[in-house]
């Protein structure tokens, strides 16, 4: 859902709503998965290629699930503020139009669609004031194996491509800070990040395992305090404390997590926040290609 305005003034937003001449309908745009991609990465692509906009993604929306001759689509759609970028009409999209909310369900040539932009308009209401891209480093070398000092274990060979993966997946987002726990695992997974954004990793030991053992109320104020920041940050931690400080956060909120929270080496959770509070939880397993 491309969008563009000041969400102080809901009734003012924009939407894009695409002319397809291929099939003479009016939608929101998508598209496919190539090989090697994720599906954070394919939204941007897709926009960039169809639109000709820079987009800056938010909100996970859901997914629409429907039948197309023998088989079934499933599309996911996210918030994405338009950054820049220009249109320029092609084979696959020759018009688009910017309309207001109301307007744009107006044209929308399919229901799901239309149920695709109600969601929109809720979030566009109860915007996020921060989010925080919360990762788990990649994989490393075994534990068993590694006779030195464990802050020093490194990145395995799919550890190191799970790094590189997480750069077009976390660039989506636009983070503008960069944090990560003491280990050196959890350092070299945002470094390839931090390169291409050039920006600089921000190392707190209370982001980590040893930190939510020892010092609970300190880890927990660290966190806080990335979120009183606003804008968007990523914070790379470790396999213990990231579901304690989920399961934490939801506590602290409105928003349910189910009992077993789920962080597997290279994942990322997708934290929304408004006014401190956690108002979305989006988890993604996997930096790595979807096909």
């Amino acid at each position: 859902v491309l969008w563009r305005g000041d969400l102080e003034a809901v009734k003012k937003i924009e939407v894009a709503c695409i002319h397809r001449p291929h099939y003479d309908d009016w939608s929101l745009a998508k598209g496919k998965v190539d090989p090697g991609e994720s599906l954070v990465a394919t939204a941007v692509r897709e926009i960039k290629e169809e639109t000709g906009y820079d987009i800056r993604l938010g909100k996970l929306l859901g997914k629409t699930i429907y039948p197309v001759k023998n088989t079934t689509k499933v599309v996911y759609y996210w918030t994405g503020q338009v950054t820049g970028g220009e249109f320029t009409p092609n084979s696959e999209v020759d018009e688009i139009r910017w309309l207001p909310l109301d307007q744009a369900s107006e044209l929308l040539t399919y229901d799901l669609d239309r149920q695709v932009l109600e969601k929109a308009e809720k979030r566009f209401r109860l915007p996020a004031t921060s989010r925080i891209l919360y990762v788990r480093h990649g994989r490393a070398h075994e534990r068993e194996k590694w006779s030195g000092d464990d802050n020093l274990r490194p990145l395995d060979k799919k550890g190191r491509r799970q790094s590189e993966m997480l750069v077009p997946l976390l660039s989506a987002f636009a983070p503008e800070r960069i944090y990560s726990a003491a280990p050196e695992r959890c350092q070299t997974t945002v470094a390839p990040l931090a390169d291409e954004l050039g920006l600089d990793v921000g190392v707190n030991e209370r982001f980590g395992d040893d930190a939510w053992l020892t010092d609970m109320v300190g880890a927990q104020r660290a966190f806080t305090d990335v979120i009183a920041q606003g804008g968007t940050s990523v914070i790379c931690a470790q396999g213990e404390i990231i579901p304690g400080m989920l399961a934490w956060l939801s506590a602290q909120g409105t928003l349910p997590i189910d009992t077993h929270i789920h962080a597997k080496k290279g994942s990322v959770w997708v934290l929304s926040f408004r006014d401190g509070q956690l108002t979305g939880a989006d988890y993604v397993p996997s930096a790595l290609p979807v096909l």
